[in-house]
């Protein structure tokens, strides 16, 4: 007797890169959030989201569920956008003072980038995390005079920051006319 033919068949890289749907009971950055139906890999699903508690498979009863995560993700974006908001209202009242070195033809010798701001502004509000991105400029800053910084704090949230720069005093002039001046310019 001959030995039966085996038929051997290669998997296919559809049934090889299975995927799954799965509804997210918390938020995960770069997938999505809480009650998002999302399609991932099988094996994604099946060892780390489900076990962890962070996934449901789709299933009727885990449907019905949906509505609970909704309500859950719609009351944790309410928090946030209000707590972006009042920060929003905090740094609206801000005034960050800064002082740019210049020569004597008045150019600046440096700038003031994003990341001077970003820090300046976490050390006024002491206790308040800024994400690293939120201050949004498209250029450093290299003159003086009074800027409008906005402030990323949420998608629909963003804040007008007030950024003073000046030049140091000239220390030149006289000191009876640079005293004289002094006491006008005064706030």
């Amino acid at each position: 007797m001959e030995p039966a033919e085996r038929k051997v068949s290669l998997p296919h890289t559809k049934d090889f890169m299975a995927q799954s749907e799965v509804i997210l009971t918390e938020n995960i950055p770069n997938l999505g959030a809480e009650a998002d139906i999302v399609k991932i890999r099988r094996g994604y699903a099946r060892n780390f989201l489900i076990p962890q508690g962070k996934a449901l498979e789709v299933t009727k009863s885990s449907l019905r569920k949906i509505n609970h995560l909704k309500a859950k993700r719609a009351e944790r974006e309410a928090l946030e956008v209000t707590a972006a908001e009042e920060l929003a209202t905090r740094i609206n009242r801000f005034n960050l003072k800064f002082v740019l070195e210049t020569g004597e033809t008045g150019k600046a010798f440096g700038s003031i980038t994003a990341k001077d701001i970003h820090d300046r502004l976490v050390a006024e509000l002491k206790s308040v995390e800024l994400p690293k991105h939120a201050v949004v400029l498209d250029r450093a800053i290299k003159e003086s005079g009074e800027h409008t910084v906005p402030v990323k704090l949420h998608p629909d949230v963003t804040a007008k920051l007030r950024v003073l720069i000046s030049s140091p005093k000239v220390v030149a002039e006289p000191a009876s006319e640079s005293q004289g001046r002094s006491d006008s310019t005064r706030e």
